[in-house]
């Protein structure tokens, strides 16, 4: 019986955790020496420092590779820089949070031979492919006027994961779970036609809404085929992609959201961790 606590990476010592240290240093610097006094930014910078220092424990006790871990760190900070409007710092961590992501995928290809070589699966080229488009799209968002270029990069990302989740599980099985996932792409379609969708993105929206709730779906099917907490977690990671996807989509083009910034980015990292660390920790498994 495998529990959620076997699902563990080498555990990080030594030398390699000293590069897991300067993130929570600077949001620890951030609240020691922080202009604004104001509750919400108190609580953001808080739970940005907690996020980076439970990712140094897991990283410490073998919860996390050295690479996811610092992947959930830029997560944590690109998620509080972007809630409260520091531009700057959030073109730096935003990105870095896919760059991290990508070297766990190398790293984690490496392992898989156990030399050291890197030795790319297709699981891990359709991972890499994924995280290289949502890579584009975080940047193409971060640009003013990109909105179209960063949409069709992350449905490339979609596409890529639809690929990914349909290594080792029949097409669509779970039947549950594609019910429900369209009839949740259907409301939230509906919705954000009647809140004002612009005419022009209409086609666009449905073909992308089509595409994540066929991802989200089909990661369940993986998980009924592989079982386990590794394709447990792929498959909680692409609700969660779904939620950040709908609270975009919401404050865009409905209402706008009381700090909206701090909702779509946290359950977006949160679905890219759970993704590549539950596929990364499925490839392991495999390997052995």
């Amino acid at each position: 019986m495998h529990s959620a606590a076997s699902i563990v990476s080498t555990t990080v010592r030594g030398p390699k955790l000293l590069g897991l240290l300067p993130m929570p240093a600077a949001a620890a610097l951030a609240l020691a020496w922080g202009t604004r006094g104001d509750l919400p930014w108190w609580l953001i910078w808080c739970a940005a420092l907690l996020a980076c220092l439970v990712a140094l424990g897991a990283a410490w006790h073998g919860g996390l590779g050295l690479w996811e871990a610092l992947m959930a760190q830029a997560g944590a900070m690109a998620t509080a820089t972007g809630a409260l409007a520091l531009p700057s710092w959030h073109c730096l961590a935003k990105p870095a949070a896919m760059v991290f992501a990508i070297a766990a995928v190398a790293a984690g290809a490496s392992g898989t031979r156990g030399n050291g070589r890197f030795s790319f699966k297709p699981l891990h080229a359709w991972l890499l492919l994924a995280l290289g488009a949502s890579l584009a799209g975080d940047v193409f968002l971060m640009l003013p006027d990109r909105f179209i270029p960063g949409l069709v990069s992350f449905l490339l990302a979609h596409l890529a994961y639809i690929a990914l989740f349909r290594r080792g599980s029949r097409w669509l099985a779970q039947r549950a779970a594609l019910a429900a996932t369209l009839a949740l792409g259907a409301g939230m379609y509906a919705f954000l036609w009647r809140g004002g969708l612009p005419p022009e993105l209409r086609l666009p929206v449905a073909v992308y809404v089509l595409a994540i709730v066929l991802m989200a779906a089909q990661a369940w099917a993986r998980w009924q085929a592989l079982r386990g907490p590794a394709p447990l977690c792929v498959a909680l990671g692409a609700c969660c992609f779904m939620l950040s996807d709908a609270l975009l989509a919401t404050s865009r083009f409905v209402q706008p959201l009381p700090w909206a910034p701090l909702w779509v980015l946290s359950s977006y990292y949160a679905a890219q961790l759970l993704i590549v660390a539950g596929v990364l920790r499925s490839a392991d498994r495999a390997a052995r």
